[in-house]
Parts: C-alpha cells; sequence; structure tokens
C-alpha cells in the first residue's frame, strides 16, 4: 500500500497563508478588547474562541477544517463591518483590519479547498 502524496507548493502555501491569517485574527481579537480598544471588561475576548479548535485541523491538512473556517470567518467579517461603520477613533482601524484578515483567510481557504478537490487526493500527515 502506498502513502498519500505529499501537499504541493500551491496547498502548502496556501495552508500557511490561512494558519497565519487565522493566528492574526485570533490575536488581533485579545489585543483589541484586552489592550488597545476594550470595550467593557474585557470578556469581549471570548469572541476568539471558536477559532481556537481551527488550527490543529488546518495544521494536519484536513480539508473539512478548511470548509469550517471559510464560513465561520464570514462572522468575523460581519462583526468588522459594523465596528468599522459604528466606531470611531482606533476602533475604526482595528475593525478594518479584521476585515481584511477575514478576507484573506477566506480566499486562501478557499483556494487550498479548490486545489485539494481538484487533484482528489488524500494528503499525507505532515509535521508542522
Amino acid at each position: 500500500m502506498t502513502s498519500p502524496p505529499a501537499p504541493d507548493a500551491v496547498v502548502r502555501t496556501t495552508r500557511a497563508v490561512v494558519v497565519a491569517g487565522l493566528l492574526a485574527l485570533i490575536a488581533l481579537g485579545l489585543a483589541w478588547e484586552l489592550w488597545l480598544a476594550p470595550t467593557g471588561r474585557g470578556t469581549l475576548a471570548l469572541k476568539v474562541l471558536p477559532l481556537l479548535p481551527c488550527v490543529p485541523g488546518l495544521l494536519r491538512h484536513r480539508l473539512y477544517t478548511f470548509r469550517w473556517l471559510s464560513l465561520l470567518v464570514w462572522l468575523y467579517f460581519m462583526e468588522g463591518v459594523v465596528r468599522a461603520t459604528t466606531e470611531s477613533g482606533r476602533g475604526v482601524a482595528l475593525a478594518l483590519t479584521e476585515v481584511a484578515l477575514c478576507l484573506v483567510v477566506f480566499g486562501a481557504a478557499a483556494l487550498y479547498v479548490r486545489r485539494r478537490l481538484r487533484r482528489g487526493e488524500r494528503l499525507a500527515q505532515t509535521p508542522s
């Protein structure tokens, strides 16, 4: 029995972009709500919790995780759009950064899924 093929350059690159974008989105959410422009007691920082389970799946090339994240990220996109249009000062820049990160994560995840489905292959589990 042969082992699954290693991921190609496009799959590796798009996964790296998705992982980096997701980690940046998590860091932004925490920094925004705890230090940069906190609202209330910082409990809104809990909004990043749904993103955390995605990280291990992304690192393991789990196609389901990429699909799930590409839908989940739209909630953060909507939050960014609402806060960009209703807040002022530093909050606007943070919200626009959130919107940009969401678009990057979605675009890279969509490209990753499309490429994997086009290849129709299972990937070898690569250590990160």
